[in-house]
C-alpha cells in the first residue's frame, strides 16, 4: 500500500507488551508532581528562565529521564494583581516570584498568597543575596517557603521543580519503592542556587549509568521515576528532623559547616549533625562543606570528606565525590535478539541514524510503538501521536516507515527552530537562513541571551514591521559557542585558574593562544567557516555578563577578522585565535578583581563566545556600517524639552567602537532629534563632529593579523573617504565663505558629517524607530536599557536600510529608590550639588575622600595622578573602606586630555564619584557606558558637577577637612562620620552632604 508520507494520520489502536510486576510499582511513582506554575515576573526575567525556547524542550533535552513525560507548563503574570487574578481562576502547583515589580512588593504578594492558597509553595527569585539572607531585621519572610538566587543559570529553574516536586513525593516513594534520598544542608540561598543544579545534573547522569542494562527503553524510562530524592534543610533542626524520618533510604549527606542551630548561627552545626550521622551509619558517605579552610580538621574528625567553597575546582571537585564516593538515555537500535546497534540521545542524532538502521531493527522498535514512546518523553506530543496512529502493517515495508518517521522529524525539528536559537548542525547549515545558531550543550551566557531575547521580543512585534515596512530589523547572523566549548578548552589543556595569579594578562593570553582546541568544537567551527564569507566580530559572553545588578559589560575583549584571506588555513586559524583570545580575558586580573567584588565570587565566571557576521559594507580595501550607535532608554543627562525618560543617542559613521571611551559621536534625543546644543553654531559644529572613523582593513592581511591591537581594525580620516557611499549618504559640507553648513554633498567645501538626512530629512526613520525600539526593550525587560546597534542604508525608496541588534543589557539603579529625597535645605547645605548624576537611592557609607588636587592640575599629570589614586586605592580596598572620589573630565578615559585615565583595578574600592566639569577640562559627560556601567552594576553613584552652571562644590570646605594624605596631585581626607549621599533620580537633584549639617 502507498502512504503518504507527509501528511499520514491513521487511528489506530496499539497494544503495548504486559510489564513484569516489578515495573508496575515505578508508575505510581512521583504522584505529586508541579505541572502549572505561575511565573510572576518582567517578561525578559521569565524569557531568560527559559533562555533559547520552549522550556518543555529544554527539560527533556538537559534531564532525560527526569519523570519528564510531562512537563511543567509556565503562565506569566508581569504584575502581582494579575497573579492574584490569576490563582482565583487556575490551579497552580508552584509560584515562582521575582523581585522586579511595579505594583507590590514581593513579599506582600507572598503573604497574600498564603492567605488564600496555605498549601502552595512560593519560591522567591531574587537576583542578589542583598536584602534576603541573612534575613534583614523587621522584614517579613512568611509568605516565601524558600529563597533562590539567579544568576544566569538556566539549570537553575529546573532544580527548583524538582526539588518542589522531591519535598512533595519523598514519604511516599520511598515507602513504595525504596527510592533513596540524598541530604544537602546549607542555609544560604546563593550556595543553594548554585549547588542544586549541579547535585540534579550528578544524580541523574550515575542513575542513567545504573540503568544502562534496562531491559528496554520504556522500563528505562519508567526506572527513572526512582531516581533519588534529593531534600534540602537549612537549619540543625529541619536536618536532625529529614534524617531521622528517611534514616533507611539516605545514600548520602552534603553539609555546611556554619549555619543555625537553636535559632543561632553556629560555626560547627555541620561537623555536629554529621558526627551524629556517622555514629548512626557508619559507612554513609558524608561531605563537609565550608568557605573556612580550617574546617578540614573538622571533616577528617566525623570522618568526612571535605572541600572548600572558595576552590577555583569547586565543580570538580563536586563531580569527583560523586564519582567516587556515591558511584552511580538515549534511544537504543537492537536486534530483536537485544543485542544494541547504535543509540541516538535526541532526535536530531535519530533522524541521522535511521537511515543506516538495518530494517530488523526498524521493525522490532516500529511494531512495539518505541518510536512513539520516545518522543513523547521528549515532549513533542504532537508528533508521538502522530506516529503512534500508524500500523507498521499500513506500509509496504521497512523503507517506507523509515522515510514516513525520518520526514516527520525533520519537519518537527525546522517547525521547532523558527523564532528560537538552533543547534549547529554541520551537515545542514544554512548560513543565509539559519539567523541564531548555537554550538554545545551549555549556557549561551549574558550577552547572546539578551539578543536571542531580542530575536524573541521582534518575532511577537508584529506592529514594527506594519510601521516600518521598508526597514529591515533583526539582529545579525549569530554563532553562539555556549560555556560547553570554554569548559572543555580548559579541561582540554588542563588549564587552572589558581596557576593564573602570577601571570601577566599578556602571558595569559600566550598561554591561551598555545593552547588546543578541543577536537569536537575545531571540527564544529571548520564546517561554519567553510560556509561563511563575511566579515566576523568575535565578541564575549560570560554567564554573568549583562545580568541584573551586575553587569560585567567592557571586562572581556572583542576581536573582528576580515575573513577575507584566499588560504583558508590562515582564515581558520585566525577564528580559532581570536576565540581562544576571548577565552583567556576571562582570566585576566579586570574581570576577576571585579568577580571577586561581587556576590558571585564562589563561582567562576564561565564564557561562551559570539561569533557574529559584521554589520556594513566594503568600501574599497575597508569595510564598515554607514551608522553605529548606544541608545539608552533613560537620559541622565536631559536637555529640554527632552525628559529623561524620552532616552539618548549616540551614532558615529563606521564602527562605534570608540562611543564609550569618548570619542566624538552624534548625541541626540529621539523624541527631540534636532535639539543639539552641541551643535548650535558652526563653530561647535566643525569642532565636535566626527573627522576619524574606525574601518576594518580587507587587504594586506598577515598571517596571524594583529590582535594586540585589534586585529585589522584601524582609524581613517573622513577627507579619505569622502567618496564612498557611507559619507555620501550621511554628510553635509561647510561653505567657508559663507561660514555655513548647507546639507548637501553637491557642491565643494570640507564634508562634515552632520547625519542631517536621516535625522532631518528622515532618508532613514531612526528617531522614531529608536523611540519603538526602547520601548519595546524596555518593557519587555522591566528595566531602562541599553542598546548596541548598526545600520546598512541602501538609499533606495522601497527598502531604507537594515537596522541591527548588536546588544541589549540592563542599565543598573541604586538602592532605596522610593524614599530618598533631596530637599532644597539639602541643596542649600551640600558639599556637592548638582542636577545631573547616574544612579537613584541614598547611601551612609563613606567616610573617605580623595580629590584631585584644582590648585596644581594640570592635563598633562591626568597619568600620574591615575598612578596616586591607585595607590590609595589599593590601602583602602585592604581596610575595607569606600570613598568619595572627586577629579575633572571623564573618569576611565583612554584619551588622557579627557580625563583621569584610572582602570577599573585602580579604583575598585570607590564608593561615590564626582566627574568636575570646569575651566580646566570641560570634555562632554561619559553617559556611564561600559566603564561606567558596571560602577553603577555595583550601586555606586556617578555625579558630574559643571561649576558655574548651577552645580557647585564646596572646595573651601572641602580643603579644609584634615588630611590623611597629600601629594602634588591628589589629597586623601577621612572624616569622623560617614557622608550622606543623595541621588534622586525622578527630580534629577543629587547632594552630598557632611552629616552634621545634614537636614533630614
Amino acid at each position: 500500500m502507498n502512504i503518504d508520507t507527509n501528511n499520514f494520520c491513521l487511528p489506530v489502536s496499539y497494544q503495548k507488551e504486559d510489564l513484569d510486576t516489578h515495573f508496575k510499582v515505578f508508575h505510581e511513582l512521583m504522584s505529586n508532581k508541579v505541572f502549572e506554575i505561575l511565573l510572576v515576573a518582567s517578561p525578559y526575567d521569565a524569557y531568560i528562565l527559559e533562555e533559547d525556547g520552549s522550556l518543555a524542550s529544554k527539560i527533556t533535552n538537559e534531564y532525560r529521564g527526569l519523570n519528564l513525560s510531562r512537563p511543567p507548563r509556565i503562565t506569566q503574570a508581569a504584575t502581582a494583581a494579575q497573579a492574584m487574578e490569576m490563582l482565583t481562576e487556575k490551579e497552580f502547583h508552584l509560584v515562582l516570584a521575582m523581585p522586579h515589580l511595579d505594583d507590590m512588593d514581593v513579599f506582600d504578594l507572598g503573604r497574600r498568597i498564603k492567605r488564600s492558597h496555605c498549601d502552595l509553595p512560593v519560591v522567591l527569585l531574587a537576583h542578589s543575596i542583598k536584602g534576603v539572607h541573612p534575613p534583614p531585621e523587621g522584614k517579613d519572610f512568611t509568605g516565601i517557603d524558600q529563597v533562590f538566587i539567579w544568576s544566569g543559570d538556566s539549570d537553575l529553574l529546573l532544580a527548583i521543580v524538582k526539588s518542589m516536586e522531591d519535598r512533595l513525593n519523598a514519604a511516599t516513594d520511598t515507602q513504595k519503592a525504596m527510592v533513596r534520598v540524598l541530604l544537602l544542608v546549607e542555609d544560604s540561598p546563593l550556595y543553594i542556587s548554585y549547588f542544586l543544579p549541579l547535585i540534579y545534573k550528578e544524580v541523574v547522569h550515575q542513575t542513567q549509568e545504573v540503568l544502562e542494562e534496562s531491559l528496554n527503553q520504556e522500563h528505562r524510562l519508567l526506572k527513572m521515576r526512582a531516581r533519588p530524592k534529593i531534600l534540602v534543610a537549612q537549619d540543625y533542626e529541619q536536618a536532625i528532623a529529614l534524617f531521622r524520618q528517611y534514616r533507611a533510604y539516605l545514600f548520602g549527606v552534603i553539609s555546611d559547616t556554619r549555619y543555625p542551630k537553636d535559632c543561632k548561627d553556629t560555626a560547627d552545626a555541620g561537623y555536629t549533625f554529621l558526627s551524629e550521622v556517622r555514629r548512626a551509619i557508619p559507612d554513609l558517605p558524608l561531605l563537609l562543606i565550608s568557605n573556612e579552610p580550617k574546617n578540614k580538621d573538622l571533616a577528617r574528625r566525623v570522618p568526612a570528606d571535605f572541600i572548600d567553597k572558595n576552590s577555583d575546582n569547586l565543580l570538580e571537585e563536586i563531580h569527583q565525590f560523586f564519582l567516587s564516593k556515591l558511584g552511580f538515555g538515549d534511544f537504543v537500535f537492537r536486534q530483536p535478539d537485544g543485542s544494541e546497534i547504535c543509540r541516538a540521545a535526541n532526535l536530531k542524532a535519530l533522524e541521522e541514524i535511521l537511515p543506516s538502521v538495518p530494517d530488523e531493527s526498524l521493525l522490532y522498535h516500529a511494531t512495539r510503538n518505541r518510536f512513539s514512546n520516545w518522543i513523547m518523553a521528549r515532549s513533542e506530543t504532537a508528533l508521538a501521536s502522530h506516529l503512534r496512529n500508524a500500523k507498521a502493517a499500513d506500509f509496504s515495508g521497512a523503507d517506507e516507515i523509515r522515510r514516513f518517521i525520518t520526514s516527520h522529524i525533520h519537519a518537527l525539528r525546522k517547525c521547532r527552530q523558527k523564532g528560537v536559537v538552533m543547534h549547529f548542525n554541520s551537515k545542514d547549515y544554512d548560513p543565509e537562513i539559519s539567523d541564531f545558531v548555537k554550538i554545545g550543550e551549555g549556557s549561551m551566557g549574558g550577552k547572546a541571551r539578551g539578543l536571542a531575547f531580542v530575536t524573541n521580543l521582534l518575532q511577537k512585534s508584529a506592529h514594527l514591521l506594519e510601521r516600518y515596512p521598508d526597514v529591515t530589523i533583526q539582529v545579525p547572523k549569530t554563532l553562539v559557542i555556549t560555556t560547553q566549548g570554554f569548559d572543555a578548552f580548559i579541561s582540554h589543556n588542563e588549564l587552572e585558574l589558581s596557576t593564573m595569579a602570577e601571570k601577566s594578562d599578556e602571558q595569559i593570553a600566550d598561554l591561551f593562544v598555545n593552547s588546543e582546541m578541543p577536537p569536537w568544537l575545531v571540527e564544529q567551527l571548520h564546517k561554519y567557516l567553510e560556509s561563511v564569507h563575511q566579515p566576523l566580530s568575535i565578541r564575549s559572553s560570560g554567564l554573568l555578563e549583562d545580568v541584573h545588578n551586575h553587569p560585567f559589560t567592557g571586562l572581556y575583549k572583542t576581536y573582528m577578522v576580515p575573513n577575507s584571506h584566499p588560504d583558508f588555513a590562515i582564515r581558520y586559524n585566525q577564528l580559532i585565535t581570536a576565540v581562544k583570545l576571548v577565552y583567556a580575558s576571562t582570566w585576566f586580573k579586570g574581570p576577576q578583581k571585579f568577580i571577586s567584588g561581587t556576590a558571585y565570587r564562589i563561582r567562576r565566571d564561565q564564557m561562551a563566545v559570539i561569533i557574529q557576521q559584521l554589520v556594513g559594507e566594503r568600501h574599497g580595501a575597508f569595510f564598515y556600517p554607514d551608522i553605529s550607535g548606544i541608545a539608552q532608554s533613560h537620559n541622565f543627562y536631559p536637555v529640554a524639552p527632552s525628559k529623561a525618560e524620552d532616552g539618548v543617542a549616540s551614532i558615529v559613521l563606521g564602527f562605534g567602537r570608540g562611543i564609550p571611551e569618548g570619542e566624538p559621536s552624534f548625541r541626540f534625543s529621539p523624541a527631540h532629534p534636532q535639539v543639539l546644543p552641541q551643535f548650535s553654531k558652526t563653530e561647535d559644529i566643525l569642532a565636535n563632529a566626527q573627522n576619524q572613523f574606525w574601518a576594518l582593513g580587507m587587504e594586506s592581511i598577515p598571517d596571524g593579523l594583529y590582535f594586540k591591537r585589534g586585529i585589522n581594525v584601524e582609524k581613517r580620516y573622513m577627507d579619505d573617504a569622502e567618496n564612498e557611499a557611507p559619507i555620501q549618504r550621511l554628510a553635509s559640507t561647510y561653505v567657508a565663505d559663507e561660514n555655513r553648513i548647507r546639507d548637501t554633498v553637491h557642491i565643494p567645501g570640507r564634508r562634515v558629517v552632520t547625519f542631517a538626512p536621516v535625522l532631518k530629512y528622515d532618508s532613514f526613520p531612526l528617531p522614531d524607530l529608536l523611540k519603538d525600539l526602547l520601548k519595546m526593550a524596555r518593557d519587555g525587560m522591566g528595566c531602562a536599557v541599553e542598546l548596541e546597534f548598526s545600520i546598512n542604508l541602501t538609499g533606495k525608496s522601497d527598502n531604507k536600510g537594515t537596522f541591527n541588534f548588536l546588544q541589549m543589557r540592563p542599565m543598573a539603579a541604586g538602592e532605596g529608590e522610593h524614599d530618598v529625597t533631596v530637599t532644597p535645605e539639602d541643596a542649600d547645605h551640600a558639599l556637592c550639588y548638582t542636577t545631573k548624576f547616574l544612579g537613584h537611592g541614598r547611601t551612609q557609607t563613606i567616610a573617605d575622600i580623595i580629590f584631585v588636587r584644582p590648585d596644581t592640575f594640570h592635563p598633562k599629570d591626568t597619568v600620574a595622578i591615575a598612578h596616586s589614586i591607585s595607590s590609595v586605592n589599593r590601602t583602602l580596598r585592604r581596610q575595607n573602606r569606600p570613598y568619595l572620589l572627586m577629579g575633572p573630565g571623564r573618569w576611565g578615559s583612554f584619551d588622557r586630555w579627557l580625563g583621569i585615565p584610572v582602570k577599573w583595578q585602580d579604583i575598585d574600592a570607590v564608593g561615590t564619584i564626582v566627574e568636575i566639569r570646569n575651566k580646566s577640562l570641560t570634555a562632554d559627560p561619559s553617559n556611564g557606558s561600559h566603564f561606567f556601567q558596571n560602577i553603577t552594576g555595583q550601586g555606586i553613584f556617578y555625579l558630574t558637577v559643571t561649576e558655574g552652571n548651577g552645580d557647585r562644590i564646596e572646595w573651601d570646605v572641602l580643603t579644609a577637612l584634615p588630611q590623611t594624605f597629600s601629594d602634588k596631585y591628589i589629597v586623601h581626607t577621612r572624616l569622623q562620620q560617614p557622608l550622606i549621599v543623595k541621588c534622586d533620580g525622578r527630580k534629577s537633584r543629587a547632594a552630598i552632604l557632611l552629616e552634621e549639617i545634614a537636614t533630614q
